[in-house]
């Protein structure tokens, strides 16, 4: 009999697929897994992977899912999500899935012949795919983020009226790019709810611009984007290789720039690190801001920590609130994950939190390092490795020998220590920032022809004892 209701859930999904695009369908729906049925009761649970994806489809998809759902099981079917809390102890949580009111006619339009894609919603009326939790309320200020916040609201309140157009923001993954960039468009849309707001990720721009040149539909595909009055995208490092994908936002970038509209960029590195970035974008980079995000300090993850108990409710002890905050190696996600870890543990085995239980979860979550890599530590070991001393290599001397142990060098202080190329640069010699650029270059095109070269770089870093 579950197999028979597994195949009824199966022909729910086609109807699904039916009315979203395949994106969609791959992102939320394909990592859903069916877990049991109960005839009795009415009840069908559906395990999910995460907090994050239950809560997006019960706001965006819920009633397309009962409205599929009615055609195959009865009418009165409940549905519950089983949540994966904690893989490693096999700790889930269910929680039932709100039903909408009427279900009996579908929800969205089938679009026929064509998969519907985001560019197929009508004018004016677009999803801005926000995350409505990641608000400016839910963005703990601090020294690290001041500025760049200040920036964030303003634009906000003002989109493409400030001298801050385009906006591009940079930092290390898990210091909160993400979260300030979807603040802007949740107030922007709160403030302006007129305005064609849109948040996306450079991986889902590519592909619906790989799409687009298949079908033959890349005008429309840019026409869209020329209409959005604010666009966010986000993680544009990825576009390293993508060369056409590079091409066609330009212009849309260069449309909406010379219209007045808001652009707001994010990267996990500055835009004179993003070497396949054109020079005119550069230049008009330069009109606007570039504004650097750094890792919450250990006070600031202590506020961020106290912050997210209170919004959970839950009560952890100064003690070990400080531990998770000097362990979290400066990354919110890390301490986020950390909490829900502390959390799921409080709820099965009903007990308080405490450092014990805190050692647990960040030896499981975080990677503990006591004893951070630095400048000094990377120019130590090749400069033994090569034999050649640190006075040579902080010459002005130009020898083959101390070229390749300063530029090696570089090359793995950018690697290990995430300094931004200017400090690096200071360290070793007081180089400036593109010298340090075009030294990684070198060593990285190195490496892929070079085997006896490769062979000793891993060599230098096997001596560091860190995982590549």
């Amino acid at each position: 009999m579950k197999n028979n209701h597994a195949a009824l859930w199966g022909n729910c999904l086609n109807l699904i697929r039916q009315n979203v695009t395949e994106q969609q369908f791959k992102t939320w729906f394909e990592p859903i897994a069916f877990e049991s049925y109960s005839e009795k009761d009415a009840m069908l649970v559906l395990q999910v992977p995460s907090m994050y994806i239950c809560e997006y489809l019960e706001q965006h998809f819920i009633r397309l899912m009962y409205w599929a759902l009615s055609r195959h099981f009865p009418s009165n079917v409940r549905l519950n999500y089983r949540i994966v809390t904690d893989k490693a102890h096999k700790l889930t949580q269910q929680l039932e899935a709100e039903k909408p009111g009427k279900i009996d006619e579908p929800v969205v339009k089938t679009i026929v012949n064509k998969s519907p894609t985001l560019m197929d919603t009508v004018p004016g009326d677009i999803d801005s795919q926000l995350n409505p939790h990641k608000t400016f309320d839910a963005f703990v200020e601090g020294a690290s983020n001041k500025l760049p916040r200040t920036v964030a609201l303003s634009i906000a309140e003002h989109p493409g009226k400030t001298t801050f157009n385009p906006f591009f923001l940079y930092g290390p993954s898990g210091c909160g790019k993400t979260h300030l960039i979807n603040a802007i468009g949740v107030h922007c849309k709160e403030l302006y709810p007129q305005k064609r707001v849109l948040y996306i990720s450079a991986r889902l721009f590519q592909v619906q611009f790989t799409d687009a040149s298949r079908q033959n539909t890349v005008n429309d595909f840019i026409n869209f984007y020329q209409s959005i009055d604010v666009l966010i995208v986000d993680d544009v490092q990825e576009w390293a290789t993508a060369e056409k994908t590079v091409t066609t936002f330009f212009h849309i970038f260069d449309h909406l720039f010379r219209l007045g509209k808001q652009i707001i960029l994010a990267s996990d590195r500055p835009p004179v690190d993003l070497k396949w970035l054109q020079d005119r974008m550069l230049t008009r980079f330069s009109c606007g801001l570039i504004a650097e995000l750094e890792k919450p300090n250990e006070q600031l993850c202590i506020d961020i920590l106290n912050a997210k108990c209170r919004r959970d409710g839950l009560k952890i002890p100064a003690d070990v609130i400080q531990f998770i905050a000097q362990n979290a190696n400066g990354s919110v996600r890390d301490l986020e994950g950390v909490v829900n870890q502390l959390l799921a543990f409080s709820i099965v085995y009903n007990s308080q939190i405490d450092m014990r239980h805190a050692e647990r979860v960040i030896k499981r979550a975080v990677k503990i390092d006591n004893h951070p890599l630095t400048v000094d530590d990377i120019l130590e070991k090749v400069c033994n490795h090569y034999k050649v001393s640190q006075q040579n290599v902080f010459s002005k001397s130009r020898k083959r020998d101390y070229v390749l142990v300063r530029q090696v060098s570089m090359y793995l202080a950018q690697k290990y220590t995430k300094m931004p190329a200017s400090r690096i640069g200071q360290l070793i010699g007081g180089r400036d920032h593109s010298t340090v650029i075009h030294s990684c270059s070198t060593v990285e095109q190195r490496l892929r022809v070079d085997k006896a070269f490769s062979s000793e770089v891993n060599s230098i870093e096997n001596s560091f004892k860190l995982k590549k």
